[in-house]
């Protein structure tokens, strides 16, 4: 059996001149050149022209094929990739495609560092993304996870420093609009490594987010975002019931603080869990959701336009990124969401069993529904619903009760009863 390798070859835009003695001997040694055309372009005049040249551009699909076939015919064949392949780059595609035995990586300085070194910034800690997806337009508010910007939006919430690979759709200007956006502002810096390794290489550090969404950059560059200033520490969850947005006077529809605790408890969230909130009223639950799963996504619903807008609200006070709030009554449109980690339920308007039958079918293996009730009818209603389906179910009664200043004495007011419901779908 042959040992031939495809070897995944870095290069950078400075081109034969940047590669490595063992560089240019193993490209010269090479039958078959697969590229992009702007790497093939840089190396061709140094090739000899018994080397076959094939453009990978709009064919990426065919490059793993393309390399069976000369390591087939015992051809030596490389493949070029911009800076270390096995950094966003091609390395991980052909390797899954091909197998890492029949891989060899001869990488370049990755992009990402050259840039951190042209800007004195570390980059060990950094998050490292990257937006070479397709073009999905400017960010908007409540933007779901398929978004182009959207890994990098997150990241900048959980990262002091994120630096990423950009597209010429998606570029920096467009990224500190979405950071703006997102509710960012000065406590973000943004710069901007342009055309690494070029004659006309550009550098523009520390700019505003507001400086940076004005004007435009070379392509191709690299982004680094930072944080300006430490931020100070936040709660993931357990937040005051007056720190919402809500309706006043106290009739807004808020699951207070003591109910939350207990629903987010039961909802069994993950890191990376998808939720819904269906009847969110302020969005207490929704997004204190968000935070736990912060590595996934909440989809919420609210009817009422009040409430709704109470919370976009909330959302933009706690720069809730991962969180879309539809305005409408479920189960209208819950068809589009992906099907949910978790559900909880806040209000129903009138729809609660069809709305249990529906979570139940969509909620995925192990995933939990939480609904909260102060009616007995609901409660009844929900019940039924849930033994009608076959669910696994539990009913918590809370009652909690605050001090309340009488005198220079402290009393306990109660809170109304909240019966909290946890159900999981019946597994066949």
């Amino acid at each position: 059996m042959s040992d031939l390798r495809c070897l995944i070859l870095g290069i950078l835009d400075d081109g034969w001149e940047g590669l490595s003695a063992a560089g240019r001997a193993r490209l010269g040694a090479s039958r078959v050149v697969i590229g992009a055309r702007r790497t093939l372009d840089l190396v061709a005049p140094h090739l000899g022209g018994d080397i076959e040249l094939r453009d990978m551009d709009g064919a990426l699909g065919k490059t793993p094929e393309w390399v069976r076939a000369a390591l087939a015919d015992q051809l030596p064949v490389t493949v070029l990739a911009t800076g270390d392949p096995l950094c966003h780059g091609i390395g991980r595609f052909l390797i899954d495609k091909l197998g890492a035995g029949k891989i060899e990586v001869l990488p370049a300085p990755s992009t990402i560092a050259l840039a951190c070194a042209r800007l004195n910034k570390t980059w060990q800690d950094a998050a490292i993304r990257s937006c070479h997806g397709a073009d999905a337009g400017e960010w908007v508010v409540g933007a779901t996870p398929g978004h182009g910007l959207y890994p990098i939006v997150r990241a900048v919430a959980e990262h002091a420093r994120v630096v990423s690979f950009t597209s010429p759709a998606n570029s920096p200007d467009r990224i500190a609009r979405a950071l703006l956006a997102a509710g960012y502002g000065d406590d973000l810096r943004i710069s901007v490594a342009a055309r690494l390794c070029l004659p006309d290489e550009a550098i523009f550090a520390d700019l505003t987010l507001t400086e940076a969404a004005a004007r435009s950059f070379p392509d191709p560059n690299i982004v680094v975002i930072d944080r300006a200033t430490a931020s100070a520490p936040c709660a993931v969850f357990g937040f005051e019931d007056g720190d919402f947005a809500q309706r006043q006077p106290e009739k807004g529809l808020i699951t207070k603080l003591e109910a939350r605790a207990v629903s987010l408890a039961k909802l069994g969230l993950r890191s990376d869990s998808l939720v819904w909130d269906i009847g969110a009223g302020s969005g207490s639950v929704g997004l204190e959701a968000s935070r736990v799963a912060r590595l996934g996504h909440v989809w919420a619903i609210e009817k009422n336009v009040g409430d709704a807008a109470n919370a976009r609200e909330n959302a933009r006070r706690l720069q809730a990124t991962n969180y879309t709030l539809v305005e409408g009554k479920g189960p209208e449109g819950l068809d589009a969401w992906p099907d949910p980690d978790a559900v909880f339920i806040g209000g129903s308007g009138g729809e609660l069993a069809q709305l249990i039958a529906l979570c139940l079918a969509r909620l995925k293996p192990a995933g939990r529904l939480v609904m909260n009730f102060v009616t007995i009818e609901n409660l009844a209603t929900a019940t039924a619903a849930l033994a009608d389906a076959g669910a696994a179910w539990e009913v918590t009664m809370l009652s909690a009760a605050r001090s309340q200043p009488i005198l220079d004495m402290h009393r306990l007011a109660a809170q109304n009863p909240v019966w909290i419901v946890s159900a999981q779908r019946k597994i066949s």
